[in-house]
């Protein structure tokens, strides 16, 4: 199974944006781990814009 090339650029620009990971670590992160982050990510985002 191929992992969608647009799917992974948005991913890394998600992380590299928030956490100003450079991209090779971000890269070289395994799929399931770098998909956990971009869930903290979005996490902390939703919490900042409520409040908590």
């Amino acid at each position: 199974m191929t992992y969608a090339v647009d799917q992974l650029h948005e991913e890394i620009a998600y992380v590299a944006y928030h956490f100003h990971w450079p991209r090779a670590e971000i890269l070289d992160l395994e799929h399931h781990e770098r998909r956990r982050w971009v869930q903290h990510i979005s996490d902390i985002n939703l919490r900042a814009r409520e409040g908590r």
